[in-house]
């Protein structure tokens, strides 16, 4: 992910005098937007993710990833083109949300356990927000509507393993076999599948050699200095985004969005929610839920999905910091986060209908929340019919072509 172009270098380096000049002008609102920024971090980001970051970390130099791998190569594989150690970095990117999975992508990469295509595919889609964000934060603290949590995790989730399949086809004809490949094909018909798994973990374990309280202090190292990186970027950002808006920017940008809203047929009032989640996840999110009351609630949730999908360039900053050392390109992950973007969106519309009696007995349990009030009458589906036919065509592949060969593959390695 080096650059080596002169006008990008220069042009960079024009917009940080300009934002440099913005701040001496403004330094009341840079201040302000930094202290709101540190409090997000700290308050939400730090607590969230040091604890998965060190834990991944620990179970990388136990083995414990070559365990997982070795299990899940027979689903990873056929379904997306990955090692099965690619499973285990999607569930904890699932579970710890971003920048945790770009984290174990590049020591996979180091490892040699993946090659720049393999790693280019697991990055695009494994980057996601996590439960607690998306339920505690975004449903509950933005939204406070617990009922939503569903909705958003359902086109979340969905679609972000949608945006793997896809991804599939990313790199052509099938890349080099990595090491783990050729070992686990070589002794296959020789061991068990759990007994290669138990090992490969044990292989890795020796491998790597450290004591356990060396691995954790070293865990707990680089765990704290990527977690600052995360917090500088939520700052520095917080600071952009008001800076922008401090020098009468931002109403550009707003006009543009709006634009394309109305192609769609959304509320241009939520342009400030878009603006800021290209921006931040946790503002343009926390803008969405306070968008004004005449908004449906389909509509807010949706530009929230929109959001928590996109990232942000804040986490796009972090992935790009976390793989630097690496051959990874960024080209393919930012595609990937905007198809993701717009598949999640067009998912809360369409699941919208027929979740709502989940979300009537989610209500249930909160007697003291109207969440019924807010539902609109009608739902307007201004969903184009491209993408509708995309998603469903996308989940038909997915269900008889890859899951089927994913089970017949796993059910052969069993024997």
């Amino acid at each position: 992910m080096k650059v080596n172009n002169f006008a990008f270098t220069y042009g960079i380096g024009l917009l940080a005098v300009g934002l440099l000049v913005s701040m001496l002008f403004f330094p009341a609102q840079a201040l302000h937007a930094s202290l709101k920024g540190l409090a997000i971090w700290w308050d939400v980001l730090f607590p969230a993710l040091f604890p998965f970051l060190v834990i991944s970390e620990l179970m990388l130099g136990l083995g414990i990833v070559h365990f997982f791998g070795m299990l899940l190569d027979p689903v990873m594989r056929p379904v997306f083109r990955i090692p099965g150690t690619g499973g285990f970095v999607m569930a904890m990117g699932f579970a710890a949300g971003y920048p945790v999975a770009a984290k174990l992508t590049s020591q996979l990469w180091e490892q040699r356990l993946i090659n720049r295509e393999e790693g280019e595919r697991l990055v695009a889609f494994t980057t996601t927000s996590d439960p607690i964000f998306l339920i505690g934060a975004v449903s509950v603290g933005f939204f406070h509507d617990v009922s939503l949590a569903g909705i958003l995790a359902a086109a979340h989730y969905g679609t972000a393993i949608l945006v793997g399949f896809m991804m599939r086809f990313h790199g052509g004809a099938a890349g080099t076999a990595t090491p783990s490949t050729t070992q686990a094909s070589s002794n296959k018909s020789a061991r068990s599948l759990l007994s290669r798994a138990f090992r490969a973990m044990h292989r890795a374990r020796l491998l790597d050699g450290r004591s356990l309280g060396e691995m954790l202090r070293q865990a707990i190292q680089t765990s704290l200095q990527l977690v600052m990186v995360i917090g500088g970027l939520v700052v520095f950002f917080a600071v952009v985004i008001e800076i922008m808006s401090s020098t009468q920017v931002m109403p550009i940008v707003y006009n543009g969005i709006e634009a394309v809203l109305q192609l769609f047929g959304l509320p241009k009032e939520l342009s400030e929610a878009i603006a800021g989640g290209i921006f931040e996840v946790t503002l343009g999110a926390k803008a969405a839920g306070s968008a004004p009351a005449p908004i449906s609630l389909m509509h807010k949730a949706a530009i929230a999905a929109f959001i928590l999908s996109w990232a942000g360039l804040s986490v796009h900053a972090q992935i790009i910091s976390i793989l630097h050392h690496t051959n990874l390109r960024y080209f393919p992950f930012v595609v990937a986060r905007l198809v993701h973007a717009l598949l999640a969106a067009s998912a809360v519309l369409l699941l919208w209908e027929p979740m709502q009696s989940y979300r009537g007995a989610t209500a249930l349990t909160l007697p003291v929340m109207n969440f019924t009030a807010q539902l609109p009458d009608k739902p307007n589906y201004v969903l184009p019919w491209m993408m509708t036919a995309c998603i469903g065509l996308l989940f038909g592949l997915f269900m008889f072509y890859a899951l089927p060969l994913a089970v017949k593959q796993w059910l052969k390695w069993l024997k």
